[in-house]
C-alpha cells in the first residue's frame, strides 16, 4: 500500500530520469465511487511551468514518482471541477465513518495500484498515520517493541467516508447519500457535536422523512436551530413526518409566534393531534403520550382483525406495533392483545377472550412519574391514556418516553428507541 504522506514533496521524475518538479497534491475523481481513481498530480511551481500531470502518464508512485514520458511530452491536464485535492480538502479534515458511526480526523490517506490505474482506498485515522507524516513511524514502532505493543493502523475504506464540508456541493451531496443510510440516532449523535452551520448544511439535504427521524433523536437545541432556520413550509412538512409527541415537544421549545405559524402551515389532522398534546402539561401522561397507536373494533374475529390492521391508516402510523387495542364504537378501551397472540390465534376465534374490565391505564393528567412507575411495575412497553369523562382512548405512553422522568432528556436521546 502507498500512503499519501510518503509522497508529498517528493521529486517527480520523467521517463528519462530527469526531475520535473516536486509533488504538491494529488487529484482524485470526486464522484461517488468506492475506489476513486487518481486523475492527476499537482506539482509545485517549477521552472518548466508544469502544473498538472494526467494520471495516464504516471508510471509509478512508490518508491519513486516516475512518469512514462519525457518532460517535453507531458500532456496538459485541465481540472473540470469534479476533482478533489487530497492535501487541500481531505487531509486533517473531520469526516464521518459511516460504518463505525463516528466522527474522526484524517491523519493520512492510503492509495493502491489496480491494473494501470492508481486509486484512493481509504483514510488512516490512527496515531500511526500522524507519526508517519511526522517521520516518526519507526520511532513509534521502536517504542512499541519496548512495551510489547505495536501501534495499530486502522484504515477506513473510502466507501464508508462521508465529508462534512459544507462549501463543496458535490461532496456534500455524496456525503448526504451515505449519511441517510445510517440509523437516525447515530446521525443525531454525530451532528450534535458539529457547529450549527455545518449541521444545517448537512441535514437540509436530507429528504423530509430522514430529517424528521434524525431530529426526533437530536437535542432540543438542534431541533429548534434547524427548524427555525428552514423555509417555514418545509419545516411544517418535517413536523408532519414526526411522531405527534415529538413534534409537540419541538414546538413547545420554539417561540410562540414561530410555533403558531408552523401549526397554521401543517395539515389539519396533524396539527390537531399536536395541539391536543400541547394543551397538557409536559410532565403529565397527556404531555408525553402519542396519538398514533394500533386498534381494532371489538366485534371482529381474529382473521378480520388482522385484515383490519393491514388496511388501517392508524396501524400504519404505529411504527413499532406490539400491543393492539380493542375499542368499541365509542372509541372506549375494551381490551388489549399482543400482535403475537393475534397472529397465533385461530382465524375464526372471536376477540372476546381479550376483553377485560381491569385493563391498566392512566388519565391525561396522571403525573409522569406515576406513569413510569406503572409501566415498570407491570413490565409494559406502553400504557393507554383514557379520557376520564368520555372514557375514550386518547393515546399511549411508550416506555422510552416514560423513562424521561428518570434520565435527563439529553441522555435519553442517546438511548436506543423502542418506539
Amino acid at each position: 500500500m502507498i500512503y499519501f504522506s510518503q509522497l508529498i514533496n517528493q521529486k517527480v521524475w520523467d521517463g528519462f530520469g530527469s526531475i520535473v518538479g516536486k509533488l504538491d497534491d494529488i487529484l482524485i475523481d470526486a464522484t461517488e465511487k468506492k475506489l476513486p481513481p487518481v486523475v492527476a498530480l499537482l506539482l509545485k511551481k517549477n521552472p518548466a511551468g508544469i502544473s498538472y500531470i494526467p494520471s495516464d502518464q504516471i508510471a509509478s508512485l512508490w518508491p519513486s514518482i516516475t512518469l512514462r514520458v519525457g518532460a517535453d511530452r507531458i500532456r496538459p491536464f485541465n481540472p473540470t471541477g469534479h476533482e478533489l485535492l487530497l492535501l487541500d480538502r481531505v487531509l486533517d479534515q473531520q469526516i464521518v465513518d459511516t460504518e463505525g458511526k463516528r466522527l474522526v480526523r484524517v491523519n493520512d490517506l492510503q492509495l493502491a495500484r489496480t491494473g494501470d490505474q492508481f486509486v484512493l482506498t481509504g483514510v488512516d485515522v490512527t496515531g500511526t498515520g500522524l507519526l508517519r507524516r511526522l517521520g516518526l513511524e519507526k520511532v513509534g514502532r521502536a517504542l512499541g517493541n519496548m512495551i510489547n505493543k505495536q501501534p495499530e493502523t486502522v484504515v477506513i475504506p473510502w466507501e464508508f467516508v462521508a465529508s462534512i464540508e459544507h462549501d463543496d456541493p458535490l461532496r456534500l451531496s455524496v456525503s448526504q447519500n451515505k449519511l441517510v443510510k445510517m440509523p437516525p440516532a447515530d446521525i443525531a449523535a454525530i451532528v450534535d457535536t458539529l457547529d450549527r452551520h455545518t449541521t444545517t448544511a448537512l441535514l437540509q439535504g436530507f429528504d423530509n422523512v430522514a430529517l424528521a427521524d434524525t431530529l426526533e433523536e437530536s437535542s432540543p437545541e438542534l431541533q429548534a436551530s434547524i427548524l427555525s432556520n428552514m423555509n417555514p413550509e418545509r419545516a411544517a412538512d418535517i413536523l408532519e413526518e414526526m411522531d405527534p409527541d415529538e413534534a409537540a415537544d419541538v414546538l413547545a421549545d420554539l417561540p410562540n409566534r414561530t410555533s403558531e405559524a408552523l401549526l397554521d402551515l401543517m395539515e389539519q389532522d396533524e396539527a390537531h393531534d399536536v395541539l391536543t398534546l400541547l394543551n397538557y402539561p409536559e410532565d403529565t401522561a397527556g404531555g408525553i403520550m402519542t396519538t398514533e397507536f394500533a386498534f381494532i373494533p371489538d366485534h371482529l374475529s381474529t382473521r378480520e382483525a388482522i385484515d383490519y390492521l393491514r388496511h388501517s391508516e392508524d396501524a400504519q402510523e404505529d411504527e413499532v406495533m406490539y400491543y393492539v387495542h380493542i375499542l368499541d364504537e365509542a372509541h372506549r378501551l375494551k381490551g388489549i392483545v399482543t400482535l403475537r397472540d393475534l397472529v397465533m390465534s385461530h382465524p375464526e376465534e372471536n376477540l372476546d377472550k381479550w376483553e377485560e374490565s381491569d385493563e391498566i391505564f392512566v388519565e391525561p393528567l396522571t403525573p409522569q412519574k406515576e406513569v413510569a412507575y406503572l409501566i415498570a411495575k407491570y413490565d409494559l412497553l406502553s400504557i393507554p391514556v383514557i379520557d376520564p369523562d368520555s372514557k375514550k382512548m386518547l393515546g399511549i405512553v411508550t416506555v422510552d418516553d416514560a423513562i424521561d422522568t428518570l434520565l435527563p432528556t439529553a441522555w435519553k436521546k442517546r438511548l436506543p428507541r423502542l418506539f
